[in-house]
Parts: structure tokens; C-alpha cells; sequence
């Protein structure tokens, strides 16, 4: 009998972005066996399970260093969990729209209940496909839409009697309003039922109030204004505050900056300085200081964004040791134009360093065959969602285009002399905003004896920060740096972080051409590109 006792999505690590449990499991022992699992593995690729004393593990490797994993017990159906393994790794990225750390994060209730319709309580797997998960999820009921429809017929029968009751009462009032009996077109004064079997004059009350203006019997009075209760007095203008420059203000006094600068002073005891998050390591010098306009509405029907990131590490020496780029093709779609295009790439003339993986709901067998990019079935992308229709990734020491070499020397006197030198290795990329982060391990200045470009000291961190605003084969290819700073200890000034920017892609891939599924028409589109990096350090 198959029980699957877990569901989770984790790293490789054994960190867990979700899981989902079938049996009463406490959350230390969830832990305990998901920790457990990457020393189970170790570097074997082959096998799909692994088993323990207690219990089994039925993995799946997925995209970005991910896995599937369920955990079941031993007594488990192995080819009945190959089959939920199966039908979990096609859910994942058709309900989250990719395998990213952050996008399952963000879809964590949508798998969650994904994974509920694939197994019932006790870890029994239920009848489902993927179709059916996906109308559950969507929850489109027939009776629901029958039950909405009367209840809006319902409620508009409500109003057409409503409104014939509101004119009867109109009449009814308008009649009584004339009285009964009287001369028809007699008006009501303050006179009548005080005898004289008359009607009243129409304008008696008109001639009192004008006549006693004119004879000043009556006080000027002061025009009625029925919004009077809801207006209020102008605000007396107030000068605006004019707040003194601070030159290295890194927070202010809310509750998130208090905690920002919690966050960075745990940082600082590291050596570290957080590469991603709301901005670029420069932000916090001043360097990146323009605030960029908020986003305008899209004006094209489809928007192409190509998207590169860099993971590298070097030694002190500056040796490369490991370094990756990853790389993705995201389409949105902004109306119901751009969701019926079809996106034709250079593929022909792609290199075969660069490993390229199409999303699941890419029709691959086109793609492989014309570099067009289209969903099965003919189906249209969806309108003002991101999608990730292409990934890449390259893995090679040549993909840095920086490295950098740091001499820190003890000179005995209580002084650390620094020299760091910056070389650009790509000669075909135009860096911008490149930032070069050096923990100091003291609060003191430096005293720069020798600089290429700008720098910026932050003692509250204990950070300096060597600033570029181009780096390109003309423009600053090489750059050093030496100064002196109090301190004894040459590793204090490890690990070495690097920012930048860039709109030139290392993947020599291009957007060749975007037309309608239907008519073949050129649709308009906006692309743009970008190279940042993700953690980029010399340790």
C-alpha cells in the first residue's frame, strides 16, 4: 500500500521552500529527514530513491539546483511513487510558472493545494491529471455560474419593483401635496385653515419676506449652503522642512531602517555586504543615488526581457574557481496581440557551449526544428503575467569579466598597506555602475595613496566602496587601488564583493523576429536585456 508521508521541494542544500505533509509529522522531524537527504545522495545522478532504516526518499532533480523529493515509508508501491514523482515534477512548473527559488516560494499555497489534489490525507495517491488539477485549482463550477445568474436576476426583479413602489409614492405625495377638493394649482400659505373659505395667495409668503427686507425689519441673512458641514477651513500653508545633506546617512529612523541596519551589522561581522535586495552594493556610497522614474505603462503588445545573472568565485590571487551564468527569455504578453505571438530566435547560430532548455508548455519539436517559440496546441501566452519561455546556462572561467587581485600587507606598525588591482577580461561587455566592496575591519579612514576612479568610506559598516562608472575595453580596462588603513589583520579585508550592471548579454542570443499565430503579422514589441551578478566575490 503506497503512503507517502511527505512533499516537499527543496534544494540541494536540503533547504526546504515547501512541503507538505500527509501523515501527523512534527516539524522537527521534517527537518531532521530533509537535512538528512543531500548527505544521502552525495554526487550519484542515476538513481531516483534512496533508502534509510526508516524511511525512503523518491527524488527528482529539477532546474536551478532544485529537487523534488517525497519521503514514504518502505513498505511504500516504489513504481506507484515513480508515477506521483512523475505527475508532481509536471505541476510544479505548470502552476508556479517556473523553478526558481523565488517563484516557488511565491507559489507555495498554489502547490500546496496542487499537491493535495495529486494525494489525499494519509499519503494515498488520488485519480487526477494534470487537467483535472488545473480546473480544481481554477475552481469553475457550472452551479456556481447558474447560482450568480439568478441571484443578479433576483436582484434586478428587486429594483424594477423598487423603483415602481418609489413612483407610486411620488404620486401619491404630489396629490396630497395640491390637496383634495380645492382649486387645482393652489400652492399652500401660511394662511390657510384660519377661515375665509379662500385659497391662499401663491406668493404670500414670497411678498412678506420682500417686503420686510425692504422696510429692514430682517437682519441680512447669510446664504444657505447645505455642504457647509462637510467643508473644512484651508490648512495654513506650512514651510517645508529643509533637511540637512548627510554625507554618509545609510537609515533613517523607522522601523524598517532600524532593522536594515540590524541586518547589515550582522553583515559586517562576517565581512559580508548583501548583494541582492532592493538595490546594488553601491547604493548604500551614494554612487547609484538617481532615483529611477516609476515604471510606465507598457505601450507595446509584448514585452521580451533577456536576463543573464553571474555566479562567480575567485582566490585572492584572483584564479577563477568556480563561475555560471544562467540566463532566461521572459515574455509578457500586455493584450490579447502579444498573447498569440510567436517568438523566433537566432538558434542556428547559437553556440553549443551554452546549454538551452525550453519551457515545458514550448512546443519543443518547433523550436528545435524553425527558432520559433510557441505553446502547444496553438494555445495563447497569458496576457499580463511574465512568462519564462527559454533558459540558458554556461559554465566556464572565461564568463567573468572581472578579476580582481588584493594584497593586503601587514606592515608592523599597526598598519595594513593594501594594494588591489581590477582587470576587465571581456573585452565585448560595457560595464556599468561597477562597484568593488572591501571590508576594513575597523571604523578608521583610509589613507589612499594611489586610486583609479572614485571611492567612498562608510564607517558605520566598516565598508569601502571603489566605484566605476564605465568599465569597457576603451574606458577603464584596468584600474588600482593602494592604501593604508589601521589594523593588523590582512584576512579582515576578505571576502571582496563586486557589483555592476550591463546591457550586453554574454549569450550571443537574438530576438530575430515576432509575428501573429494567425495572420503572420510583424507584432510590435519592446525588448530589453540585462547582465548583473548574482554573487560575484574573491575570497
Amino acid at each position: 500500500m503506497q503512503v507517502v508521508l511527505s512533499a516537499s521541494v527543496c534544494t540541494r542544500q536540503g533547504k526546504a521552500l515547501l512541503s507538505r505533509q500527509f501523515v501527523e509529522m512534527n516539524r522537527l522531524r521534517v527537518e531532521g529527514l530533509l537535512a538528512a537527504f543531500p548527505k544521502l545522495i552525495g554526487h550519484a545522478k542515476q538513481h531516483t530513491f534512496v533508502e534509510t532504516d526508516a524511511v525512503r526518499y523518491v527524488y527528482q532533480p529539477l532546474e536551478n539546483n532544485l529537487y523534488l523529493l517525497l519521503i514514504t515509508t518502505k513498505a511504500s508501491n516504489i513504481v506507484e511513487d515513480l508515477g506521483t514523482l512523475r505527475l508532481l515534477a509536471k505541476v510544479v512548473p505548470d502552476v508556479a510558472g517556473g523553478l526558481q527559488e523565488h517563484v516557488i516560494s511565491d507559489s507555495a499555497f498554489d502547490l500546496i493545494f496542487a499537491f493535495d489534489e495529486v494525494l489525499s490525507a494519509g499519503g494515498y495517491k488520488e485519480d487526477a491529471t494534470l487537467s483535472s488539477i488545473r480546473n480544481n485549482l481554477i475552481m469553475d463550477s457550472y452551479e456556481e455560474k447558474i447560482a450568480v445568474a439568478q441571484q443578479k436576476e433576483k436582484e434586478l426583479a428587486a429594483k424594477v419593483e423598487m423603483q415602481k413602489k418609489a413612483k407610486t409614492l411620488q404620486d401619491e405625495k404630489v396629490k396630497n401635496a395640491f390637496g383634495q377638493g380645492g382649486a387645482p394649482g393652489a400652492m399652500p400659505g401660511r394662511m390657510e385653515g384660519f377661515g375665509g373659505g379662500g385659497a391662499p395667495q401663491a406668493n404670500s409668503g414670497f411678498m412678506d419676506q420682500f417686503n420686510s427686507e425692504m422696510n429692514g425689519a430682517a437682519q441680512p441673512q447669510q446664504e444657505f449652503n447645505p455642504y457647509s458641514s462637510l467643508q473644512q477651513a484651508a490648512p495654513t500653508p506650512v514651510a517645508p522642512k529643509v533637511l540637512a545633506k548627510g554625507g554618509m546617512k545609510l537609515g533613517g529612523g523607522s522601523s524598517a531602517g532600524k532593522q536594515g541596519n540590524f541586518m547589515a551589522a550582522m553583515a559586517a561581522e562576517d565581512n559580508l555586504l548583501p548583494m541582492g535586495g532592493k538595490g546594488s552594493p553601491g547604493d548604500a556610497f551614494n554612487f547609484n543615488a538617481a532615483v529611477a522614474p516609476p515604471a510606465a505603462a507598457p505601450s507595446t503588445p509584448l514585452t521580451l526581457a533577456l536576463e543573464e545573472k553571474l555566479t562567480c568565485s575567485m582566490n585572492r590571487e584572483g584564479a577563477i574557481e568556480t563561475c555560471e551564468v544562467k540566463g532566461t527569455l521572459t515574455l509578457t504578453a500586455n493584450t490579447d496581440v502579444g498573447a498569440a505571438a510567436i517568438v523566433a530566435v537566432n538558434k542556428t547560430q547559437l553556440p553549443s557551449a551554452f546549454n538551452f532548455a525550453t519551457h515545458p508548455r514550448i512546443d519543443k519539436k518547433t523550436y528545435e526544428q524553425k527558432g520559433t517559440l510557441v505553446l502547444k496546441g496553438g494555445k495563447g501566452f497569458p496576457v499580463a503575467r511574465p512568462v519564462g519561455i527559454l533558459r540558458w546556462s554556461y559554465n566556464n572561467d572565461d564568463a567573468a569579466p572581472l578579476t580582481i587581485n588584493c594584497w593586503p600587507e601587514d606592515e608592523g606598525s599597526g598598519t595594513v598597506n593594501v594594494n588591489i588591482e581590477m582587470e576587465l577580461t571581456r573585452t565585448d561587455l560595457v560595464l556599468q555602475d561597477v562597484n568593488i566592496l572591501l571590508p576594513l575591519g575597523t571604523t578608521d579612514p583610509p589613507v589612499i595613496a594611489e586610486i583609479d576612479g572614485q571611492y567612498r568610506h562608510d564607517p558605520a559598516s566598516g565598508m569601502m566602496c571603489w566605484h566605476f562608472d564605465v568599465v569597457d575595453a576603451n574606458t577603464n580596462s584596468t584600474g588600482s587601488l593602494e592604501f593604508s588603513v589601521a589594523g593588523s589583520n590582512p584576512d579582515a579585508f576578505f571576502p571582496v564583493q563586486i557589483g555592476f550592471r550591463s546591457e550586453t548579454l554574454l549569450c550571443p542570443l537574438a530576438i530575430t523576429g515576432v509575428t501573429h499565430s494567425t495572420n503572420g503579422t510583424t507584432v510590435p514589441n519592446q525588448t530589453t536585456k540585462s547582465f548583473t551578478p548574482e554573487s560575484y566575490q574573491c575570497a
